[in-house]
């Protein structure tokens, strides 16, 4: 399989599974432990606002997390 094939199949991938992979394909490379932490966290990222453009998760307010977190701490 060359190039041009692999990249067509990855990018008919769900969204989840494309940011696997990249995930894994940045593994790959020998970067420091920083670069990678940064990269993970990127990869994340990606995925989670891939998830909210998509419609699949819906984002809860600051507001709300806060009172949740508050009542559970009294």
């Amino acid at each position: 399989m060359d190039f041009k094939s692999i990249h067509g199949e990855a990018l008919n991938l769900p969204l989840d599974d494309r940011a696997k992979l990249e995930e894994k394909l940045l593994l790959s490379f020998d970067l420091s432990t920083e670069e990678k932490t940064k990269d993970l966290w990127l990869v994340e990222a990606q995925r989670r606002a891939g998830e909210i453009d998509s419609g699949d998760i819906q984002p809860i307010p600051a507001e709300d997390v806060l009172r949740k977190a508050r009542a559970l701490l009294r």
